[in-house]
């Protein structure tokens, strides 16, 4: 790659940032992205509070963002290539040797495929590991290089039932619901605990701030007694796995009770006719019965939702990673339309995008996997399919496995047989900041710049009627011998043949500087001359207008595009989120130039709520879903039964204080929960002579791992929980790796899945639990006591800073 001198002094980042000034940035832990403001020393944060004059979240921070210190500054970094010896074993080699070896695998890959005439068998499973999307646009163009499909990220095993429904009820993928807890007069949760995962605007404040007012309420469906279920006004701690069941004899008896808004349904929605039909067959008081609650309290619930002037509901991943979990988000959806709680102040709406998170895949025929047969949604493939898309037994199986910020040796289901499919496949490439599972039984690895040290934003804008977004700048200069994902994805590109000469970027170069529209009109014969350009367009325009962009923000080429669709498509919104009266392209200009000049806590579009109706693209919002009322009509009581063997239902991944997304490796960062504990009942760890802080073991049908035990009876009756983040092999300081903490889809069954969106069962899994054998207690009790011994050399490393 080669650039000239005064493009190289546009790309460089900042580095004069002095000891003890503020900075400000925005958390990438969860959906929010509060505003932050961080101070710095050297290459590490020092000191992080909430902004104050962010806008949006006005100084609001979590406990999770507070330990970010930790992000980045690790000895898990990775700072050279990797190639894998026939040992299995890496050994460091230069960026022009991976490059140039990665770049003739791939065309010979390429080449053959076309010679068989068979699909691209090339896989991509990326997105956000680092907290950033960035290098989601390079990726995707590899991927087209490649003319492959085959598409998987975290959203695939989480999200995909929840934008299945969206795109039958409202007419795209893209349609994603937003919730306004603010405004709200009642807030119904459903499989979720606000107090420590978050997940919508100064959380702890707000679900304080309904416990505190006589004129609010809320309502908490969670078999767990959580933090915010002790402070509901009605909580139903459900037996796992029957949330539908619940769910569907709540709107039944809403229903009876004429609790169905005519007037909105009339104006604004199809199909009701039908969903009442199939509502008014359940068997009510069976159902509740099921769910092992009480008849009164689901009364209670149902008089609040009946009183409620503007009712909102929070959704998560205990329901959409639960039994029955596409259906579960529609009836989540019907409990908010029927009641007409949608589209006001205080209810539930859509929300805009600057640019999308995941595609679009609705269509009245989806496309789907030949080898799983499983539907593409949001552009995406379930991540529980992976190993089966990688089996050599089909005949167009993936033959590449392309990573980039994701770690599915440890996320996704059946960790055994996902990493012998790695092991297996003809050739896997993993890029990312640290030496991750994943990237220990890759063939090659290349290091990516870590997310403070690049231009880096997430497309988590969830939000209506006003929509943020936040454009990170670096705080400190990449690694030695990292790069940014562009740059990676760049060099490839050269390697692979497809980028234009240097003269050709040069001059599209001078073309951005002069005029950005310009430079579109330009760039339009370079990559429209070539279909393999075409297919690369987002690397050459990284290139080329990104390295004309202020400070280094070359990344921030893609949301010049984003820029100039939002102002197209909601050109009255963006004005007043602007205050202009500019209009035409010149609007998506400004847009663009005000997010590189106020990166972080921008408003990009203000809605008035009326308008929510311009989003729902079917016009009309259709309830009725055939194959969903179907499956209501299915639900039996008598199916759904105990396994003797597997007697307990297992949380595997539950969200607790000091847990994240897996590149935040250190276990220097946990400030509680330093083992990943399982926690679990009195009475349930006395069936088996157990005490509080023994070793036990945690088995399922495909599994078993040793967890430490930590009482915890807000727990249901039979019910135990094993956090995420955890399961990481770290650097113990004496050239050795210790595990810190259960790898818990080692336990996960990749079949026990969602029937449409294959999203896996992770909130209620059979399992038991033994006393664990005096061998599995002496190794985890020796990488325990390593494991601690990281935590406090890394707290005497933070004090000493401070």
């Amino acid at each position: 790659m080669t650039t000239s001198e005064s493009t190289e002094a546009e790309r460089r980042p900042r580095a004069d940032r002095a000891v003890g000034e503020w900075h400000k940035t925005a958390c990438s832990l969860c959906y929010v992205n509060c505003g932050l403001e961080v101070q710095i020393e050297g290459h590490r944060i020092t000191r992080i509070r909430g902004d104050k004059e962010n806008e949006r979240t006005k100084g609001y921070v979590c406990q999770k963002a507070q330990r970010m210190t930790f992000y980045g500054d690790h000895a898990d970094r990775l700072t050279t290539p990797l190639r894998r010896r026939p040992d299995g074993t890496h050994e460091p080699i230069s960026w022009e040797e991976a490059l140039t070896e990665i770049a003739a695998r791939l065309h010979e890959i390429r080449d053959a495929d076309s010679a068989a005439g068979r699909p691209g068998s090339f896989a991509l499973v990326g997105g956000g590991g680092q907290g950033n999307h960035s290098e989601g646009p390079y990726g995707h163009a590899l991927m087209k290089w490649m003319n492959a499909t085959r598409f998987f990220n975290p959203l695939s095993q989480e999200k995909t039932g929840d934008f299945w429904v969206n795109a039958k009820l409202f007419g795209g993928d893209t349609c994603h619901t937003a919730e306004d807890v603010e405004e709200c007069d009642l807030l119904v949760v459903l499989g979720c605990n606000p107090w420590l995962a978050h997940g919508f605007n100064r959380a702890r404040n707000e679900v304080n701030s309904i416990k505190n007012d006589p004129s609010r309420a809320m309502i908490v469906l969670d078999p767990r007694r959580t933090e915010t279920a002790a402070v509901a006004d009605v909580h139903l701690a459900l037996r796992p796995g029957t949330d539908a069941y619940l769910l569907g004899a709540m709107l039944a008896l809403i229903l009876e009770r004429g609790g169905a808004d005519e007037r909105f349904l009339a104006e604004h929605c199809d199909g009701y006719e039908d969903v009442a039909a199939t509502l008014r067959k359940i068997p009510v008081d069976t159902w509740i019965a099921h769910a092992e609650v009480d008849r009164a309290d689901v009364d209670r619930a149902v008089d609040l939702i009946l009183a409620s002037e503007r009712m909102t509901v929070r959704a998560e991943l205990g329901i959409q990673q639960g039994r029955n979990s596409t259906l579960n988000s529609y009836l989540e959806k019907l409990l908010y339309l029927l009641t007409g709680n949608f589209g006001r102040a205080g209810t539930n709406a859509l929300h805009s995008w600057l640019i999308p998170l995941w595609g679009e895949s609705y269509a009245p025929e989806r496309m789907r996997s030949e080898i799983t047969g499983f539907e593409y949604i949001g552009g995406l493939l379930p991540v529980s399919t992976v190993a089966e898309e990688l089996d050599a037994g089909h005949p167009n199986h993936v033959r590449v496995l392309w990573v980039d910020s994701s770690n599915p040796a440890n996320t996704v289901a059946d960790t055994v047989a996902m990493e012998q499919a790695i092991r297996e496949c003809e050739l896997s490439v993993v890029i990312d900041v640290a030496y991750t599972e994943t990237a220990a039984l890759a063939e090659y690895v290349l290091p990516a710049a870590a997310q403070n040290e690049k231009w880096e934003y997430t497309y988590f804008n969830w939000e209506f009627p006003v929509n943020y977004f936040n454009l990170r700048k670096p705080l400190f200069e990449p690694l030695p011998g990292t790069m940014p994902e562009g740059d990676i994805y760049w060099r490839l590109f050269e390697k692979l043949g497809v980028m234009p000469d240097e003269k050709t970027l040069e001059s599209l170069r001078d073309a951005a500087r002069r005029d950005r529209p310009g430079f579109m009109k330009a760039l339009g014969p370079v990559v429209g001359a070539d279909p393999d350009r075409a297919k690369a367009a987002a690397v050459i325009m990284y290139a080329t207008l990104g390295q004309t962009l202020p400070e280094g923000a070359a990344t921030a080429c893609v949301l010049w595009t984003g820029c100039r669709m939002a102002a197209k498509m909601m050109p009255v919104q963006v004005q007043r989120a602007l205050h202009t009266e500019v209009a035409g392209p010149e609007l998506g200009e400004l847009l663009f130039d005000h997010l590189l000049r106020h990166p972080i806590g921008t408003a990009f579009s203000v809605h008035e709520y009326n308008e929510v109706w311009e989003l729902v693209r079917h016009n009309r919002v259709q309830l009725a879903v055939p194959e969903l009322l179907e499956w209501l009509s299915e639900l039996d009581p008598s199916s759904h039964t105990v396994d003797p063997e597997y007697p307990l239902s297992l949380v595997n991944g539950q969200r607790r204080s000091h847990n994240a997304n897996q590149v935040m490796r250190t276990p220097a960062w946990r400030k509680t929960d330093p083992d990943g504990a399982l926690r679990v009942r009195t009475d349930d760890l006395g069936t088996i002579g157990a005490a509080d802080g023994d070793w036990v073991a945690v088995v399922s049908p495909k599994g078993r791992v040793v967890a430490r035990a930590e009482i915890d009876d807000s727990l249901r009756p039979a019910q135990v929980a094993l956090p995420h983040g955890y399961g990481i092999y770290y650097p113990d300081g004496k050239g050795g790796r210790v595990l810190n903490g259960p790898r818990i889809n080692i336990l996960t069954d990749a079949l026990d899945r969602d029937r449409i969106a294959g999203t896996p069962h992770h909130k209620d899994m059979p399992v038991r639990i033994e006393t664990a054998t005096s061998e599995e207690a002496e190794a985890a009790q020796r990488d325990s006591l390593l494991v601690r011994a990281i935590i406090e050399e890394g707290n005497e490393r933070k004090r000493a800073r401070t």
